[in-house]
């Protein structure tokens, strides 16, 4: 059954998300020659995206070019789009551990982003963090990248049936209704494309794969280029 494989895939999710284990090079999947995403030559201004978020955006035992946000400014840039990815993907954040070190990254950059995406909740749910303090630190998040005038695509995550039907109902509402309040893009559930096929998914049946990371990416450019502000 659909919430079936959604329960017990989110949770192995969850898991993974949570892992400071150091991160390794996979030995079941060996890199690719790829050009590199500034090889890819684009005219036009520079748009500068911060990807923040947590293991799914470290590119957790994939090579360094095979991460989501490695992989994104890839197909932007395919796209015609002059896009500069900035990975800060910790793996084990909570929204805490975000809100903690949010305004440090942002003041350790050259220049101020054109677009965050906010991609962070499943160690919350891990851990069995009330939603209510999860929203609280998404809101600390939002109001500093908002008083930054920095526009946000919150990358959603969902919670599994097993949790209960309140926490799911609070939990999942969190990213639309948070989108709501301040204005900002969302993806309801950004792992929507992957999360029932076991053959996206590393042997950990927990993190995706580098074929994992290119559906994600195929899926999701769309609405990545739709929340980039128009350009001055």
């Amino acid at each position: 059954m659909r919430l079936a494989s959604l329960s017990i895939l989110l949770s192995a999710l969850t898991l993974g998300a949570c892992s400071s284990e150091v991160e390794e090079r996979p030995t079941d999947e060996q890199p690719t020659a790829e050009i590199a995403p500034n090889d890819i030559s684009v005219e036009g201004e520079e748009r500068r995206i911060l990807a923040f978020g947590d293991s799914l955006f470290a590119g957790y035992n994939l090579a360094d070019h095979q991460g989501y946000p490695e992989k994104l400014e890839r197909a932007l840039r395919e796209n015609g789009v002059n896009a500069r990815v900035i990975d800060s993907g910790v793996s084990g954040d909570t929204s805490a551990a975000g809100r903690q070190r949010l305004a440090f990254v942002l003041d350790q950059l050259e220049d101020k982003p054109d677009l965050v995406l906010l991609e962070l909740g499943g160690n919350d749910m891990l851990r069995g963090i009330d939603p209510a303090d999860t929203r609280a630190n998404f809101e600390a998040m939002l109001d500093e990248l908002q008083q930054r005038d920095i526009p946000v695509l919150l990358m959603g995550m969902r919670a599994p049936p097993n949790y209960g039907p309140d926490y799911q109902q609070r939990f999942d509402a969190l990213y639309g209704e948070l989108a709501a309040e301040y204005g900002a893009a969302v993806v309801p559930f950004w792992l929507e494309s992957i999360y029932e096929d076991p053959s996206l998914f590393q042997s950990d049946r927990i993190h995706p794969t580098a074929q994992g990371i290119d559906t994600l990416v195929a899926h999701t450019l769309d609405e990545v280029e739709a929340a980039l502000p128009a350009k001055n």
